[in-house]
């Protein structure tokens, strides 16, 4: 979710693509990091940061303050996209959902139901790309857990994550 502020100011202001965007409080305020665009975290700013220290360790980053009903209404929209899918899902925060692919991949073993969810999982991350224009960070794990455990090693440009063998796909708005 932390990139997920800040990727919805970057695709609505063409301005602010490719530079480092701090959605949060402005630095001369009292005030957290909300989330952080990926060029501003590779200086070290990231959610709950305070805006001050953010300031500091990121001098040209763009402090966008936050537009929480924008957000939750391009949740909405991504979340209409995960539905139509068939797949039983859970939102699991504003940027996050799980999706159990079990009913729709059911094979002789849980490798076949991997093979069967990697298609799938393709057309949702191309789906949410080319309709919301947004990227989606998405791994496949055999549960929730399982998928946590490997949740460290997706980053912004991972087409799709297979952290175990399992049909259960966790879906990271990036």
């Amino acid at each position: 979710m932390d990139a997920f502020y800040a990727s919805v100011e970057q695709r609505d202001d063409p301005a602010l693509r490719g530079k480092p965007v701090i959605v949060g409080a402005p630095p001369t305020q009292r005030g957290v990091v909300c989330a952080s665009s990926y060029e501003a975290r590779k200086f070290g700013v990231r959610s709950a940061l305070p805006s001050a220290t953010a300031k500091r360790l990121c001098p040209q980053g763009i402090f966008v303050r936050p537009r929480m009903d924008r957000y939750r209404e391009e949740s909405r929209q991504i979340m209409q996209i995960i539905g139509g899918m068939g797949a039983v899902y859970e939102q699991m925060s504003i940027g996050e959902a799980y999706l159990d692919l079990s009913a729709l991949c059911q094979a002789e073993d849980q490798d076949a139901a991997l093979l069967k969810s990697l298609p799938l999982a393709q057309k949702l991350k191309h789906r949410i790309r080319s309709e919301r224009q947004l990227t989606a960070t998405i791994g496949i794990a055999s549960n929730k857990t399982d998928k946590a455990a490997g949740k460290a090693k997706t980053t912004p440009t991972t087409r799709i994550s297979v952290f175990m063998l399992g049909d259960l796909i966790d879906v990271r708005l990036s």
